[in-house]
């Protein structure tokens, strides 16, 4: 039996991202531990590529210690993409039950999954990548709750990468720009599909999910003196926060 190349825990691995990047870094040799709410889906995805499916909310501090339980001694990747947006209203019309559960899932569960397994990332010597957005670099219209969550998560990376500077231990950032997945756009929206829809109206090639996994395999497996600080990644369509090109 050949040995992994290493142990993986990715959070948010039901679907999206998540999902993908669990499935690259399977498909590269980690032995990967699919974190995430929903039973059902990482049960069968850990099933579809030999890894270990926990059950953790990670807005949860019970929760999230019972997984660090779980996990072994020593461990090479976290990937934090545990994460997403709810609505996209003016600040006069939002609904701040809303930011606070982004601040809660983006931030705080991020802040307390990375805390719980800062000594076995240590212990084996490895890399914390956290996926932020493009989100995190300029606010749009609407976009205050979810844009000043995601700078409070790069703000998390970029703290850590001073505090552990000398340790042994790589601190990693991807930021997306425009990715088309099953569950963003039409969770951000309350399923709404139209509205989801029409984000990615007449862009021809956005991101998907697939392509932010092959920038995180390719990020953890450079040398381990080799640290990507901050990897920004957008659809050739999308030049910048503000302009799409569209069809």
């Amino acid at each position: 039996m050949t040995e992994p190349l290493g142990t993986a825990v990715v959070t948010g691995a039901s679907s999206g991202i998540g999902a993908a990047t669990a499935r690259r870094l399977a498909m590269d040799g980690f032995l990967v531990y699919c974190v995430a709410r929903r039973t059902d889906r990482i049960n069968a995805l850990a099933e579809e590529i030999g890894g270990v499916a926990i059950t953790c909310d990670v807005t949860d501090q019970a929760q999230v210690d019972a997984m660090a339980a779980q996990l072994p001694a020593q461990l090479d990747v976290l990937f934090n993409d545990a994460g997403g947006a709810f609505g996209q209203e003016n600040v006069e019309d939002a609904n701040l039950d809303e930011w606070n559960k982004m601040y809660q899932l983006n931030v705080l569960g991020t802040a307390r999954v990375t805390k719980a397994l800062l000594p076995r990332i240590e212990a084996g010597q490895g890399t914390l990548v956290f996926l932020t957005s493009t989100a995190a670099e300029y606010p749009y219209v609407g976009g205050a709750g979810y844009c000043g969550a995601k700078a409070a998560e790069r703000n998390i990376a970029g703290a850590m990468r001073l505090e552990l500077g000398g340790r042994p231990i790589r601190v990693l950032e991807i930021s997306p720009g425009m990715v088309k997945t099953d569950e963003f756009s039409l969770t951000r929206f309350a399923g709404d599909k139209a509205e989801a829809d029409a984000v990615y109206a007449g862009v021809a090639e956005p991101l998907v999910a697939e392509d932010i996994a092959d920038c995180v395999a390719w990020a953890v497996t450079r040398p381990a003196h080799v640290n990507i600080d901050r990897m920004v990644v957008r659809p050739r369509a999308q030049v910048s926060n503000y302009k799409v090109y569209r069809h």
